[in-house]
């Protein structure tokens, strides 16, 4: 039976983009591998740096944004991707750092601008930055993430009986019980590959914090013996380099580690995060009033 033509015109673009998204994601991933090895101008790396972090805050509005964890099933593997790309261009920015002395016009802004004249305070900002991810953020949502797979996994043989007692009672029907079935065994799997990506973010700390260092030495050896410079003008120039590519880097590792906490730690509400909070504060009238007038006597 031929198709009319609206189908046509809905299948065709929808064939078209998946087909596009299937060939795109691959290419990506082979295009980040090449990046660690091919030396590129610094202005690709400003650009492919731009998109890593309009990628990582992208990451994280979808995970306040989502209702439940299932909407955004595909966060464990592309939670590797993006540690994959954040990887693969501090690998390439510390190669332009080391052997040109340049890295493009954003690590030198972020330097610059966190540094501010003072090299000391932008390495205690950047080690502040790093330790808040790794030990805070990174080690809470890896326990939330095991606990959770663990929790679920146990769960998920009473689920699967309430399910068919449901359907015995003809209360579900044959369809509906299938798609719970499904839900409860992909809500099984996302919390266990959530259990073992939680681990990329956190070796993706240690792998920033090493490079940074392996930088900074590198910068001063580069800079007193290969290039003649004086030890506190190699300093100052790799070290301003070197904390705004180790900026650059654990700025959107940060952000894409909130993501995978808010999504770890999300419960099923139906809301989006910003509603369910802002709903539950408005419900409990006597609790804000109260807060107020605590912090009106601590200001008098």
């Amino acid at each position: 039976m031929p198709k009319s033509p609206a189908a046509a015109v809905t299948t065709g673009p929808a064939s078209s983009g998946s087909r596009l998204a299937r060939a795109g994601l691959p290419a990506v991933i082979v295009l980040v591998v090449s990046v660690m090895i091919i030396p590129l101008p610094t202005s690709l790396l400003d650009l492919l740096i731009v998109a890593n972090i309009s990628t990582a805050v992208l990451i994280l509005l979808v995970a306040t944004n989502v209702t439940r964890v299932l909407d955004f099933s595909s966060f464990p593997s592309l939670l590797l991707v993006v540690t994959l790309v954040r990887i693969a261009l501090n690998v390439s920015t510390s190669r332009s750092v080391l052997s040109r002395g340049e890295a493009g016009g954003v690590i030198h802004a972020f330097g610059s601008f966190v540094v501010g004249g003072n090299i000391v305070v932008g390495m205690v900002i950047f080690m502040i930055v790093t330790l808040v991810q790794f030990v805070v953020i990174s080690s809470g949502s890896g326990r939330v993430a095991e606990v959770s797979a663990r929790f679920t996994l146990d769960a998920m043989p009473g689920k699967q009986m309430a399910i068919d007692a449901d359907l015995n009672a003809g209360i579900l029907t044959e369809a509906e019980a299938k798609r719970r079935r499904r839900e409860v065994a992909e809500e099984a799997d996302f919390y266990g590959a959530m259990d073992g990506a939680s681990k990329f973010v956190k070796g993706d700390a240690i792998a920033g914090l090493v490079i940074t260092l392996v930088n900074l030495v590198g910068g001063l050896i580069v800079g007193v013996v290969q290039q003649g410079m004086s030890i506190g003008e190699a300093g100052r120039r790799f070290s301003l380099l070197t904390i705004g590519d180790g900026l650059v880097a654990q700025i959107p590792a940060l952000m894409v580690s909130i993501a995978a906490g808010l999504i770890v730690t999300r419960s099923t509400g139906g809301h989006d995060l910003g509603t369910d909070v802002f709903g539950q504060f408005a419900r409990q009238g006597n609790a804000v009033r109260s807060g107020g007038v605590v912090v009106a006597l601590m200001g008098l």
